[in-house]
């Protein structure tokens, strides 16, 4: 465990998976089918991690494919002004297309259309991932979504592997997007393969349960991942909070309630709020609570990589809010 925490205080992580380009009609509250202007940024679970983690002062390297085109050219453009390191950004010719994603400002009736077919993303290859410097990096973060398709889902476990020889931990948020995956089956084998592997997980409750092979499930096995492989398994309840499973311990924690304006982007928000605090070697408690006031923040303003704090934002956002609502107590699973 504290070899875990040791490698993140180097702040200097390799993040594996997409980067895209994020589409929202403005104003907020605008349908799709309605708009005639549209908000655009970068988007992409993995980008998203990246770009919060440097706000914070934290380093980020990206490892994906983009297409060779205009839409390419935009992410890694995108990525260099956040800061993100781009040198393992690969594009890729031919009909492969970065991913799309158009999502509206509005809870009610939300509505989100992702384009993923023929992902150049997914084109990221063994080759590319052997290309990287591990001994650079102090952890290797990555989303799910990698492991949807080949070649990225080999690519993606020789990665871990590469990784695991250095001496890096390995950081997964599980972000199970059904759209991506052959079938449930091939979802929930893969998903649990890397789940096993890892050292930090972060999920949700339905993701687990996933997992598991049944909702109710899902609490037992991020409490079983953690007893048997994983140093901290943070098991999210949305509303109800968090508990996070590390050195035999459970920690309950709520969340801080605010207006959303959307429901996308919380997720990434608290990965990169959460290891960034780790980093600055604040305790884990803090470190949980930091990543969800950071979730609360992106969910009440436009866009994802754009709505993400930085420490300042966070600290400011901390010093007027009275605090986290408590979890009620989840049914046993």
């Amino acid at each position: 465990m504290m070899d875990v925490l040791e490698a993140i205080r180097s702040r200097n992580f390799l993040v594996i998976g997409r980067v895209g380009m994020d589409l929202s009609p403005a104003p907020a509250g605008t349908a799709i089918e309605d708009a005639t202007d549209l908000m655009v940024a970068m988007g992409g679970s993995s980008a998203n991690i990246a770009a919060g983690l440097v706000k914070f002062g934290a380093r980020a390297a990206l490892v994906t494919r983009v297409s060779d085109d205009a839409v390419g050219r935009y992410c890694l453009n995108q990525l260099a002004a956040y800061g993100v390191d781009a040198t393992h950004v690969t594009p890729v010719a031919g009909e492969f297309r970065n991913s799309l994603a158009l999502y509206e400002s509005r809870l009610a009736d939300h509505n989100s259309v992702i384009y993923r077919n023929g992902a150049a993303d997914f084109q990221m290859s063994v080759a590319d991932v052997e290309a990287v410097d591990y001994s650079q990096y102090g952890a290797l973060i990555t989303a799910g979504t990698v492991f949807a398709a080949e070649p990225s889902r080999s690519a993606t476990f020789r990665a871990f592997e590469l990784a695991r020889a250095a001496g890096l931990p390995i950081i997964f948020d599980v972000d199970y997007r059904p759209y991506s995956w052959p079938s449930p089956q091939v979802a929930e084998e893969v998903l649990s393969r890397a789940g096993a592997l890892s050292d930090i997980i972060v999920a949700n409750d339905e993701e687990f349960g996933f997992m598991a092979g049944g909702i109710d499930k899902g609490l037992a096995k991020a409490r079983e991942l953690a007893q048997t492989s994983a140093g901290i398994v943070v098991y999210k309840m949305g509303p109800e909070g968090a508990i996070t499973f590390a050195n035999g311990t459970e920690l309950r924690t709520g969340i801080y309630p605010v207006t959303a304006l959307k429901p996308t982007g919380a997720g990434d928000s608290f990965m990169a709020g959460f290891l960034a605090s780790l980093a600055e070697g604040r305790e884990l408690r803090e470190a949980v609570l930091r990543g969800s006031a950071c979730a609360a923040i992106v969910v009440a303003k436009p866009g994802c990589a754009p709505a993400m704090p930085d420490a300042r934002e966070l600290d400011a956002f901390l010093a007027r809010h009275p605090g986290p609502r408590n979890a009620p107590q989840p049914a046993e699973g």
